[in-house]
This record gives structure tokens, sequence and C-alpha cells, in this order.
């Protein structure tokens, strides 16, 4: 089971992430998450460019040591970029310190103030230590709403209509570029990108 629209009791118990951001205008942060991947990666960075959209890639340490390329051009595009740990590491089934050490190795190819825990898992004691570290990113980044682009039983229709009928000023939205997301992907941004434009949004970097 999982949130589509992040609850607000949710945000109150983890009130030191940030799940969305303060504003009043029409303005979006979409987010990729477990990239870079050669073909997901390289397919969201087209859609983007088509609306003129920036957004925010939390990038797995490994994956971006496997495709340096695709992560340089992440950065060229003026896209921002965070760490999302070097292997995927849940941070309920991990100790403090085996988390820590997986977040630091991804630094090593990852030089980002943003972090994303996987599966939006990580105790207290894992923030508390991440944020003693000043050779570790400081703001971790959790998210508004989930388009469900991982659930393999819903449709790529489905999680465009997750994102619409949810999203608003502020609004962080979680994809994910990623072999498992891409048939639902293919539908989903698009539709996405396409209603929210025309409604006057624009897309964000963290």
């Amino acid at each position: 089971m999982y949130f589509i629209k992040t609850p607000f009791w949710l945000r109150l118990i983890y009130r030191s992430c940030i799940w969305r951001k303060p504003n009043q205008d029409r303005v979006l942060y979409l987010s990729f998450d477990d990239g870079p991947h050669p073909e997901a990666t390289q397919f969201v960075l087209e859609q983007l460019a088509i609306f003129n959209a920036k957004a925010s890639f939390f990038c797995i340490g490994k994956n971006v040591q496997l495709y340096p390329e695709i992560y340089a051009t992440l950065i060229e595009a003026n896209h921002s970029v965070g760490n999302h740990t070097q292997n995927h590491m849940n941070g309920w089934k991990n100790n403090i310190d085996d988390y820590i050490e997986d977040i630091q190795a991804a630094t090593k190819s990852i030089n980002s103030h943003l972090f994303r825990p996987p599966y939006g898992k990580i105790r207290f004691a894992q923030i508390k230590a991440l944020r003693s570290d000043p050779s570790l990113p400081k703001d971790i980044i959790m998210w508004d709403v989930l388009s469900g682009d991982f659930d393999t039983s819903i449709s790529g229709d489905q999680c465009a209509q997750n994102v619409i009928q949810h999203a608003g000023p502020g609004s962080i939205i979680v994809f994910h570029d990623s072999a498992k997301a891409m048939d639902r992907l293919r539908v989903a941004l698009p539709k996405v990108l396409s209603h929210f434009s025309k409604q006057g949004y624009q897309f964000k970097a963290l």
C-alpha cells in the first residue's frame, strides 16, 4: 500500500524533511528516482525539453558510475541532481553505519545538497547522523504526490490521473526513470506535462 497524496500526519511526523514547496504560483517540481538509465532517462529528457521543463533527478550512485555520460547530460541541461544512496538502500532495514556509508559512497559520484531516501524510508537516528556529517547532503526531499509509475498493477493513464488529480502549486511529484517504470512513464509523463502546461504551470528544479 502507498499514498498517492502524502497525508498531513506523515508530513508532521517527518517535519524536518521537505515534502512540498511553499509556492502560491503555478509551479510544480517533477522528480525522477533511480536513474540514470539509458532508455528511461533519455525519454524523460526529451519530454522535458519539449515543454521547456526543468526537473530533479535523484540518482543511485552505482547507476551514475555505469552511465556517467547520461549523468553529465543532466547537469549540462540545468536539471538538478540528488543523492539516492549508492545501492538503493532501505533505511528501515539497515543500521545507521551501513546506511550512512552507502550515502557517502554515492557522494563520490553525486555532488549535491539534496538527498531522497529510497522508498521514503529513513529512521530519525539516520536523519540525525546524516545532518551531523558536513560532507553529506542536508536537504532531505520527500514528496507531495506519487505517480505510482513503479506499480505494475496500474496503467500509465492511471499514473497520469494520480498526478493530475492531486498535484497543485508547490507540489513535489515523483516519477522513476527506470526500466521497471518505463511502460507507465511513456504514457503518464507526456500527459502530465501537457495538462499542467495548458493550465499555465511551470516546471522547476529543486
